[in-house]
């Protein structure tokens, strides 16, 4: 079976099917409290670096260099293993990666849905099987 990312706006009413939510903004999302956010784990050590955020500003024309730079402090060991220990806590195979910017499109959860994906896909458990198992 396939690792299903989903990306879903974290003021977005949640959904039953939503599997393993994982916040993974570096700031707490304005306005809302932590009883009003359900989610199964925040991971903001996988958000964008605060220099790398700063440099976007969530503008259109810094989104491909950005993607390349965040792909980049995503593709670090320490990154990549804390990547494969979230899928492997995933154990639905879903996951939902929640973000609070208004751009839909152009978001650092689009590229991080993308990135844990292509690691889920090349994970193998220890019989040779494709993980997660």
């Amino acid at each position: 079976m396939k690792f299903k990312v989903d990306i879903r706006r974290v003021y977005d009413e949640a959904q039953a099917n939503e599997g393993y939510r994982v916040l993974v903004d570096r700031l707490w999302p304005r306005g809302l409290s932590r009883r009003e956010v359900q989610f199964d784990i925040w991971c903001k050590d996988l958000a964008p670096s605060t220099e790398l955020r700063k440099w976007f500003a969530h503008k259109p024309e810094h989104w491909e260099q950005f993607g390349k730079d965040y792909q980049t402090q995503l593709r670090t060991e320490e990154q990549l293993q804390r990547i494969k220990e979230l899928i492997r806590n995933a154990h639905a195979k879903h996951m939902t990666l929640l973000y609070s910017a208004h751009d839909t499109t152009h978001n650092h959860a689009v590229i991080l849905a993308k990135e844990i994906a292509r690691v889920a896909g090349r994970m193998k458990a220890p019989n040779g099987n494709r993980e997660p198992a």
